[in-house]
């Protein structure tokens, strides 16, 4: 089973591509519903290989589960040019999630269409097992939810970087 999100965001790929990499805006996605604690150490920055363990709660007060975010980047090219995806392919450990089979979130960044100030922002879920169909409208919430996040959020992932021209003397 799928769940699928695209839409555009105002933002930068790389800005975008940056904060998929960030826990900490990866984070501000769930929130304020649910908080993503890391289990260990997290990481400041996401990389290809990476295997974060976290712990999902409600309000940071009840515990929903845990979940191996196992992170895979890879880049690609469409109709429209350089395509850059982030993958996880972790799984629930623990939770009403961990009954599934089948985890694999994918979401991929690239240039708006005739537009490269702005990201044109592709997601997929697939789920699998025989609790997947009991679970997929939950999930799919979420995921209406986290698209709604995504677009609030995008406007404040980038960031001008001081060059030597801004330093004061």
């Amino acid at each position: 089973m799928r769940i699928l999100l695209k839409f555009e965001i105002d933002c930068d790929p790389d800005a975008a591509w940056r904060a998929l990499h960030s826990p900490r805006a990866v984070a501000e996605l769930y929130g304020p519903l649910l908080e993503v604690d890391a289990l260990g150490a997290m990481p400041t920055s996401f990389a290809s290989g990476d295997d974060v363990p976290v712990q999902m709660s409600v309000a940071g007060v009840l515990p929903v589960g845990r979940q191996l975010i196992s992170v895979a980047d890879r880049d690609t090219t469409d109709q429209n040019g350089r395509v850059r995806v982030f993958r996880d392919w972790g799984v629930p450990l623990t939770g009403p999630l961990s009954v599934l089979d089948v985890w694999d979130h994918q979401m991929a960044v690239s240039a708006a269409p005739g537009d490269a100030s702005r990201t044109l922002w592709r997601e997929r879920l697939t789920i699998g097992g025989a609790a997947a169909p009991a679970l997929w409208p939950a999930l799919w919430a979420t995921w209406q939810w986290r698209g709604a996040r995504i677009r609030a959020l995008a406007p404040t992932w980038a960031y001008d970087p001081e060059s030597d021209s801004d330093d004061v003397r």
